[in-house]
């Protein structure tokens, strides 16, 4: 099953991906949020579609789509979990996973403006294989992790490198600015993905390729990933992880190249849809 959100920020409906065509599942009564997630809404939802697959209504031609799930309790992310990519950034394999967090105002929609932040001058991009949670995970083993999946979301992992480099403190304050984490255009539940550690994903920035990598090449495997934070927080149903990005961000260009007004920046992962990004200078409101 394939999961979409669409319609006005903060006020978005939800739908379902058949057949390459999206229907509207507002009938339902419930977003794709943590108690959906929590109260076994998958199996819930995919009786509904059964049930009611006739009576669908297509979703209006040109909607604007949402996050496909609601504004979660966290975003969690992985650093340099590919090898190719600390090389580029000058940085040492990690011993254990980088941890650090998101903000979940970042949250966007897979075709949404990215907003360049008041005074930046080193907004970046990063496609991700994300993570989504479905139940309360706390001290979970490795070979049970598998049962804490409720699906995979494309993930453009946004960031301003002065603010996470050269700002001291944590990555955190150049991860999280507004818009900085566009997600979807749909999350497919775990079934959908038949190898999830052999998907390649890739990113461009105005049509010429920048990033081409695959999944097949992360340091730590998602399994790990999600036994290993449960070691440190416990994770809630909807939770996002990001699992890491590939080589070619724009960090690792000598000299490096950086996101401008206009730019277009396209991406997408093997099964999981593409998504694509026009980087808009900041403007107060």
């Amino acid at each position: 099953m394939k999961l979409i959100r669409y319609g006005e920020i903060n006020n978005e409906k939800t739908g379902v991906v058949l057949n390459d065509k999206y229907f509207d599942t507002s009938a339902f009564g419930e977003d794709y949020n943590e108690r959906f997630f929590e109260t076994n809404g998958l199996n819930r939802l995919e009786n509904f579609v059964n049930q009611n697959t006739s009576l669908l209504k297509p979703v209006p031609e040109g909607a604007r789509l949402g996050s496909p799930v609601a504004r979660p309790s966290k975003i969690v992310c992985i650093g340099l979990n590919y090898a190719d990519h600390a090389k580029e950034t000058g940085a040492a394999l990690p011993p254990e996973p980088v941890v650090f967090m998101k903000s979940t105002s970042a949250l966007a929609g897979p075709f949404d403006d990215i907003v360049i932040p008041k005074g930046s001058v080193k907004t970046d991009w990063e496609v991700e294989l994300a993570v989504v949670i479905s139940k309360k995970a706390s001290y979970v083993d490795e070979a049970d992790a598998h049962n804490y999946i409720a699906g995979y979301v494309l993930h453009n992992d946004v960031s301003e490198r002065a603010f996470q480099l050269e700002r001291n403190g944590t990555w955190d304050k150049g991860k999280g600015c507004d818009t900085f984490a566009p997600i979807g255009p749909f999350m497919a539940t775990a079934d959908e993905i038949s190898d999830v550690d052999n998907l390649r994903l890739w990113l461009t920035v105005n049509g010429k390729t920048m990033q081409n990598g695959n999944t097949s090449n992360l340091i730590f495997k998602i399994p790990f990933l999600i036994s290993y934070l449960s070691q440190f927080m416990t994770l809630l149903p909807g939770d996002v992880i990001s699992t890491g990005t590939p080589a070619g961000v724009g960090l690792g260009f000598n000299p490096p190249v950086y996101l401008k007004a206009g730019d277009v920046v396209g991406l997408g992962i093997d099964g999981l849809g593409t998504s694509k990004q026009t980087l808009k200078a900041y403007a107060p409101h």
